[in-house]
């Protein structure tokens, strides 16, 4: 359970032993000491339905992740929205993917953020077990926190 104090929330999804997977969780890390008692921050290594439990009525999400598209270098950061998220084809570590949660929630008409931003980093498969992150991913690391940062303001603002 959480206990809500914003109707905005950043939601860091990974895994803290995967390496890589962890940019989300980082940059949550860094968003709570920048906003903390403007928003809500979680950090989840969770799959499809708990991830649906922690959206649940929020207003808003700034959701951080990794991913792996091969489709960009190692560092490059996506930002999407959740309609945009439903195209993205790419095999999720998290069982059941977010555009599945995003389905099962309109599906099933729970009370889901009306605003839902992704900010994502495009990472190397995490195959490894170890902590810390690769170089390509700790060069965009402040970008990827800056940008979070910027949408977070905007979120804030109503201005999205």
């Amino acid at each position: 359970m959480i206990d809500r104090l914003s109707t905005v929330l950043v939601l860091g999804l990974g895994n803290d032993i995967l390496g890589d997977d962890a940019v989300g969780l980082l940059a949550a890390r860094e968003l709570k000491i920048l906003f903390h008692d403007k928003v809500d921050v979680v950090e989840a290594a969770v799959s499809g339905f708990e991830i649906m439990e922690i959206l649940e009525g929020y207003e808003s999400v700034l959701l951080l992740d990794a991913v792996v598209t091969k489709a960009h270098p190692p560092g490059y950061i996506l930002e999407l929205s959740k309609e945009q998220f439903k195209n993205v084809v790419a095999i999720s570590p998290h069982y059941m993917g977010l555009p599945e949660v995003f389905q099962l929630a309109e599906e099933m008409k729970i009370k889901f953020p009306k605003i839902i931003r992704i900010l994502a980093m495009e990472i190397i498969p995490p195959y490894d077990i170890k902590e810390g992150l690769s170089e390509p991913i700790q060069e965009s690391f402040p970008q990827f926190v800056e940008t979070g940062s910027a949408i977070l303001s905007e979120l804030l603002a109503g201005k999205c």
